[in-house]
């Protein structure tokens, strides 16, 4: 289980990544996008001192934005999201966007740019492992086409109501680890109201997050929770001692769409 960091800038940050990790997390991902890598980086020393950790014991994920595709600017992306986290070295650098056909001629030689400077920080040791996000089936199957090394992790908008099946079936058949991200829809999808999700929550004795959450597990995907409330963080952690059956699953999988707001990385401007 990942905690997700798209959260107000300055002390709630900090507080809330602190509470995550004192809660037992110890996936942190951030981006360069959310504009908080500082507090990121606060909320992680305060975490790893105050329950008596190692850095290692923590995985932290970044992600290079947009407007700094292409070889060069990635690397410093790179250097300044390091120098804002000051944690040494990152776990986890990831494309947080394709470069797609409906914005760049060139999105195939500009995505390839970009991640062979995830590759050169990787053999440098300076990344622990690279990927990328929002990379659909064709565009990552253009990027495993082209490059040395393949991505580790594809990092997908993924939920009820939205779940990009084709890409994360690519994903995984090509040992791409799939990452969930926004598990719960957006701001206004309704999913954790959503009757079906609410009656699966009373017949486990859980939450409706719960439920969620463990609809993705239980598909090899691993989500990335976001609260900045410690009794959700903790309830978002307990969910490993309950099986949705296969019927539940199979409902939750063909609840139609939901009313948030979808990003398709064929069309998102990037």
């Amino acid at each position: 289980m990942g905690f997700g960091t798209i959260l107000k800038n300055g002390t709630k940050t900090i507080s809330a990544v602190e509470n995550a990790i004192s809660s037992g997390y110890r996936l942190i991902d951030s981006a360069e996008a959310y504009g908080n890598e500082v507090d990121v980086g606060d909320g992680i020393q305060r975490g790893v001192i105050e329950n008596r950790l190692d850095r290692s014991d923590i995985f932290v994920t970044s992600k290079v934005w947009n407007d700094h595709h292409g070889y060069r600017k990635t690397i410093q992306a790179f250097e300044t999201s390091l120098a804002k986290l000051r944690v040494g070295y990152l776990d986890l650098y990831l494309i947080h966007w394709p470069a797609n056909k409906k914005w760049h001629k060139d999105w195939r030689e500009l995505n390839d740019s970009t991640w062979l400077a995830l590759e050169d920080l990787y053999r440098a040791g300076e990344v622990r492992a690279i990927g990328v996000s929002n990379f659909s089936k064709e565009q990552l199957a253009a990027l495993i086409e082209d490059n040395d090394i393949k991505p580790m992790v594809n990092q997908l908008e993924y939920h009820p109501g939205f779940a990009q099946k084709e890409a994360a079936k690519y994903s995984q058949d090509n040992d791409v680890l799939v990452e969930a991200w926004r598990p719960f829809g957006g701001p206004d999808s309704g999913i954790l109201n959503n009757p079906v999700i609410t009656q699966l929550a009373d017949k486990y004795g859980c939450s409706p997050s719960q439920v969620v959450l463990r609809w993705l597990l239980q598909q090899k995907i691993l989500p990335l929770a976001r609260s900045s409330n410690p009794e959700h963080m903790l309830d978002n952690l307990d969910i490993f001692d309950f099986e949705l059956d296969r019927d539940d699953m199979l409902q939750i999988s063909t609840l139609p769409s939901d009313d948030g707001t979808h990003f398709d990385p064929e069309t998102y401007h990037s």
